[in-house]
């Protein structure tokens, strides 16, 4: 078990600005179901799971960064993250 939990981890810190930009692309793509199912008066229960998702997400890269990130920083962010993997 360890072995495997090693692997995860590994694989989560691997990549840091990748879980920031999907938890971010994820958090945006969640807005117009939370205002959906809010202005239609229903429970937002999966949009709320997808914000809960990037979340975490966020959280994660923010914890496997040491120096975390900046405003300012975040469209490189993107960038060199899209360049890096459509290269």
């Amino acid at each position: 078990m360890s072995e495997y939990w090693d692997q995860i981890v590994g694989f989560v810190a691997a990549d840091p600005d990748l879980w920031f930009c999907l938890g971010v692309v994820l958090a945006i793509l969640s807005i117009p179901s939370l205002l959906s199912a809010w202005s239609d008066g229903r429970t937002p229960r999966a949009s709320a799971i997808t914000v809960l998702l990037a979340g975490g997400m966020i959280a994660l890269a923010m914890i496997s960064k040491p120096s975390g990130y900046e405003l300012a920083e975040i469209p490189n962010v993107f960038a060199e993250v899209i360049g890096r993997y459509i290269r």
